[in-house]
């Protein structure tokens, strides 16, 4: 049976341990961290100490961190397809950060921004992300963690949309620090929403994220058939985390719109 969580954007920023808390009342069981969400220096100023204590704070709400995502959020001066300078840089901020989901107890790293190719050739691009993600693999394979890119829709990304794109990555990369994820809007966009890319990923299949296309609350587009898809995900006996992935709606009450979103995640996900 899939474990069901909850992204950290759905909640107040810098500031939500009480939220937490109330989560498991929600049937969740854990929380996917937008770090940017949690620290405002993400990088240079975070120290293990600041980490342990959000750790704590999860914990203590009887839940587990799934790992991190929006990764780039507060760097978007970083990403593949950037000078020598900057590609160091990004490669010591994702080792920095593989670091922070080890000690936080995650394990998965979404890797949705940072990876517009613009003028560079789609073959090009290519053959540097796979060197990017060797050395990337061999840095962090003692962490026991994994980054997955992130499929996404061609309005949000130009490399890597479909998920069989992410796929031959993984596949050619043979790292176990590379893994799979899907999502439900990327899924829509690229028109994937069919059993053939859940059972083509399934061997790699670590994570899933359930949104809609504005990242609402799940089921308010009309656009996505959650019901199929948490079928595709029971077909393939997944057994990992699905995690909602939705904006903070109601700074009042964030988690009205949490609840709303958890109810349909327990209908069409478990």
């Amino acid at each position: 049976m899939p474990k069901l969580a909850v992204s950290n954007i759905a909640l107040s920023a810098y500031g939500h341990a009480a939220e937490l808390g109330r989560l498991t009342e929600l049937g969740l069981a854990g929380v996917e961290v937008a770090p940017s969400r949690v620290w405002r220096d993400t990088w240079r100023g975070l120290t293990p100490e600041k980490v342990r204590a959000y750790r704590r704070d999860v914990e203590a709400a009887g839940l587990s961190v799934v790992g991190l995502h929006s990764l780039f959020y507060d760097h978007p001066e970083l990403g593949l397809f950037r000078e020598a300078e900057t590609r160091a840089e990004t490669l010591d901020f994702l080792v920095h950060l593989s670091a922070v989901c080890r000690d936080l107890g995650g394990r998965t790293l979404i890797w949705g921004g940072g990876r517009r190719r613009g003028d560079v050739a789609e073959a090009a691009a290519l053959t540097e992300a796979l060197a990017f993600m060797a050395e990337l693999g061999q840095r962090t394979e003692g962490h026991g963690t994994c980054f997955c890119f992130e499929p996404l829709g061609p309005d949000e990304t130009d490399f890597i949309n479909s998920a069989f794109d992410a796929l031959a990555i993984v596949e050619a990369v043979s790292h176990p620090g590379l893994r799979m994820q899907l999502d439900a809007k990327a899924l829509v966009a690229n028109a994937e929403a069919t059993s053939e890319p859940f059972r083509a990923a399934a061997p790699h299949l670590v994570h899933f994220h359930a949104n809609e296309p504005d990242l609402g609350v799940l089921g308010s587009s009309g656009a996505v058939d959650h019901a199929a898809l948490g079928g595709f995900l029971r077909d393939i006996g997944y057994q990992d985390f699905v995690s909602i992935e939705q904006r903070m709606l109601d700074a009042d009450d964030p988690l009205a719109d949490v609840a709303a979103s958890a109810r349909v995640l327990k209908e069409c996900y478990r």
